[in-house]
């Protein structure tokens, strides 16, 4: 089987799974969405690795399977490793991102902007939080929203569905940790926060290996020569 055939038949399991999935949450069949959470992640990283994306992408993806299967457990222990475990994924995003280098598309003064907006956001969602969390969770949760924060700003060196992603993930994780303080919810929000959360993983995931792609043909001797060429008179 090449490595094209395979990381088509890796996204079309990535996409099944996701859809049973979230159609198990909708149903309420417990045992189908307990089955299928923790294979999502680790498919998504197979194809990742099968397109020839960087292994930092892959391993953000798998600590992200790591906090999906430890939040299924239960209790205040896993659902702080668990969430450690989603924080290494963003230390692997962030790392990712900063080697990318700067991001061309987007100015220096659009950038800050942005990152002041980012910052705002956190600071407020953290505050807005803080009296309606219980004391042993204010840190963690302050502490992992920063980093998801940095992750989503980050994501804009990676693009418009990098950034898309990273947006999304904060939406998904926003939602859980509105739960955490008991304020109201969606209708169905355990399908609200996984159809944001799978939606962004897979455009964080998508958006870097365009840019990576992107990266490689313009350092490619051909690009340079092509582009070489394409100057002389």
């Amino acid at each position: 089987m090449s490595r094209g055939t395979a990381a088509r038949a890796l996204l079309a399991a990535f996409g099944l799974l996701a859809a049973v999935h979230l159609g198990a949450l909708l149903v309420g069949a417990g045992t189908v969405e307990v089955a299928t959470k923790p294979a999502l992640m680790p498919v998504l990283a197979a194809y990742v690795l099968a397109r020839g994306g960087p292994v930092l992408l892959a391993a953000a993806l798998l600590f992200g399977c790591g906090g999906d299967t430890l939040l299924q457990v239960g209790g205040d222990t896993a659902f702080l490793v668990g969430m450690a475990s989603f924080g290494a994924g963003h230390v692997c995003y962030l790392v990712l991102f900063v080697r990318r280098g700067a991001a061309p598309e987007w100015g220096h003064r659009w950038l800050l902007a942005a990152a002041a907006a980012y910052a705002v956001a956190w600071l407020g969602t953290v505050a807005l939080l803080w009296p309606d969390l219980t004391a042993d969770l204010r840190g963690p949760v302050a502490g992992y929203s920063l980093l998801l924060t940095a992750t989503a700003y980050g994501a804009l060196r990676a693009g418009p569905r990098a950034l898309l992603g990273g947006l999304l993930f904060l939406a998904s994780d926003t939602l859980i940790a509105s739960g955490l303080a008991h304020w109201p919810q969606p209708p169905a929000p355990q399908f609200c926060i996984m159809l944001t959360y799978l939606a962004a993983q897979w455009l964080l995931a998508d958006g870097s290996l365009r840019r990576t792609a992107t990266a490689a043909r313009r350092s490619s001797p051909h690009s340079l020569t092509a582009s070489s060429a394409s100057t002389i008179p």
